[in-house]
């Protein structure tokens, strides 16, 4: 049975935290290059990054911030967010990522989780707390100054909330600060899907968050001569321990965007001179749409993470620009990659890798029985980890879903997949009700709270249909049962979600029923919804330009 080759991890776990790892390397890789923003200028290298988030790290203890504490960031990509995550961890407090698309309600959720009495953010992001002020624990906001901002110009009006300037934190202090840290203190909260109820805070501790970042090391096999490039946002994994982290562990240059950009992908592989990259969802297939330019190939790019990798697009991609190499890794933000491609193998269309089997045993279930599944069948995914810290430890806040999720010694990952003879694993849909669209989770409980707030509708459920594009991912539909009397419009309901949700929730089809259908106990057959699919009466938002349609709002396939 094939499974990823056993490794030696670059530290040993005694040190698996960011502080400790930062600070080998600004020691032993003083000026070699580490990070840059855009490829336009220098990079800064270790040392200089180490240097200006210990000043950062004094200046945020002065501030009051502590260790254990939960600080939130609320930020798109700027090199503000990682040395703001990197501070934190210094002083043994725990970096909260908010996605910078989140608004009313949802951006309330998280800071009501966290109970976090500061938030990073910029004066642009600050306004949408005006609102949501009194259903927030946030007592005071470090304004991050926007490129091109007046620092004179009126900041948002709270009542009760303090403002300071990021600028005016940071301390003259350049040594490293004394705080001791283990890799057993948490990390980070990273937010993930709800499927029955609202989105989860995993608490990842600094274990788990290194090991997480050195099997992409393992699988891009990466090395101090690598240059890794990014236009995910930071408050995804996929940016933080699957490109940042990797390059601060092997001693590479990592190159971050503002936002992923398909019509420049091939000019930034050129410029930033990336070796590496990570692709997500359909945004290989934004790629591939684009004018084909005579510098497609002038890159230096070996190997592409594609999570997943649609098999239709992979030859042309390689044929157009010349990238012989793709790997894919399947996981969770809650247990790290379980499956990752092993090197040089020859990866069967559709795979999602083969076990880790130094680190994880798993099984495949039957979701009802509990009972294993044959070869070839479709099965829940169950994980163990065979070492500790290296999945999380809790859902912050929701001690049932925690124990939910970890019943009989086994993580139940809510995902179906399947194994072949030899040793690969398909992912295969999902068991629970969350969605996935362009690399973005999102909760089917928080779209239908908002669809039910709609005073013309009575009951909803929303399901996940094939996306135009071969990826594995979802496009959003809404089944609405109307109020009594009322006959829904679905322009104005697209509307309603606009105002209220980030713009990659937003249903793209809606259709009506006179009623759900039903389990005995009342549960929404929403298999029987998904095997209805779209029909003759179905509404599609996007054909009908309506209510941001054509937006990428968070997506991290937010194209320029």
């Amino acid at each position: 049975m094939l499974t990823f080759p056993h490794f030696v991890p670059h530290f040993d776990r005694a040190n698996w935290t960011l502080p400790f790892v930062l600070e080998h390397q600004a020691v032993h890789r003083a000026q070699r290059p580490f990070l840059s923003w855009t490829d336009e200028g220098p990079a800064l290298s270790f040392a200089q990054v180490n240097t200006t988030v210990n000043q950062l790290a004094h200046g945020l203890a002065n501030f009051g911030v502590h260790r254990g504490e939960r600080i939130c960031i609320l930020l798109p990509n700027c090199l503000e967010f990682i040395f703001t995550w990197f501070a934190l961890n210094k002083l043994g407090a725990v970096e909260v990522a908010i996605s910078d698309a989140y608004k009313g309600s949802f951006l309330a959720h998280p800071l009501q989780l966290a109970q976090s009495k500061t938030l990073v953010t910029t004066r642009t992001l600050a306004q949408r707390l005006v609102d949501i002020e009194d259903q927030i624990p946030t007592e005071r906001i470090i304004l991050v100054d926007e490129p091109g901002c007046d620092p004179n110009v009126a900041v948002p009006a709270f009542r009760r909330i303090s403002l300071h300037r990021f600028a005016g934190i940071f301390s003259e202090d350049t040594a490293n600060p004394p705080a001791v840290l283990t890799p057993q203190d948490p990390a980070a909260v990273l937010l993930t899907s709800g499927t029955t109820g609202p989105s989860k805070g995993v608490v990842m501790p600094h274990s788990q968050f290194y090991f997480f970042a050195e099997e992409d090391v393992q699988l891009m096999r990466l090395t101090e001569d690598d240059v890794y490039m990014t236009g995910f946002p930071l408050f995804h994994g996929n940016a933080q321990f699957l490109t940042v982290y990797p390059c601060l562990i092997a001693g590479a240059h990592c190159v971050v965007y503002p936002r992923f950009s398909a019509s420049d992908w091939s000019g930034r592989a050129r410029r930033s001179g990336a070796t590496v990259t990570n692709l997500l969802g359909a945004t290989l297939a934004f790629i591939c749409a684009q004018k084909p330019s005579d510098n497609d190939r002038a890159h230096r790019i070996r190997c592409i993470y594609a999570a997943p990798l649609a098999t239709d697009l992979a030859g042309p991609f390689s044929e157009r620009f010349g990238v012989r190499e793709f790997v894919d890794g399947f996981g969770q933000t809650e247990i790290s990659n379980v499956f990752m491609t092993p090197p040089g193998a020859a990866r069967p269309p559709g795979a999602s890798g083969v076990l880790v089997d130094q680190w994880f045993e798993i099984k495949l279930v039957d979701p009802e029985t509990g009972d294993e599944v044959a070869p070839g069948q479709a099965g829940e995914l169950l994980v163990r980890h065979k070492h500790p810290g290296i999945i999380s430890t809790e859902y912050l806040g929701m001690p049932d879903k925690t124990i939910e999720s970890r019943r009989d010694l086994w993580f139940h990952t809510g995902d179906a997949l399947k194994r072949d003879e030899q040793g690969w694993y398909y992912f295969v849909d999902r068991v629970k009700d969350a969605l996935r669209r362009r690399g973005e989770n999102i909760s089917s409980f928080e779209v239908e709270a908002v669809l039910r707030s709609h005073p013309d509708v009575s009951d909803c459920a929303v399901i996940g249909v094939a996306a135009d594009q071969e990826a594995g991912e979802d496009e959003v539909m809404a089944y609405i049962v109307p109020r009594v009397g009322s006959i829904p419009n679905f322009s104005d309901l697209a509307a309603w979600c606009d105002a209220r949700m980030p713009a990659f929730m937003i249903p793209r089809y809606f259709d009506t029923l006179s009623e759900l259908p039903r389990t005995p106990t009342e549960k929404v057959r929403k298999k029987e919804l998904r095997e209805r699919g779209l029909g003759p009466q179905t509404w599609d938002r996007t054909r009908h330009g309506v209510a941001g349609a054509g937006k990428t709002g968070a997506d991290p396939a937010r194209a320029a």
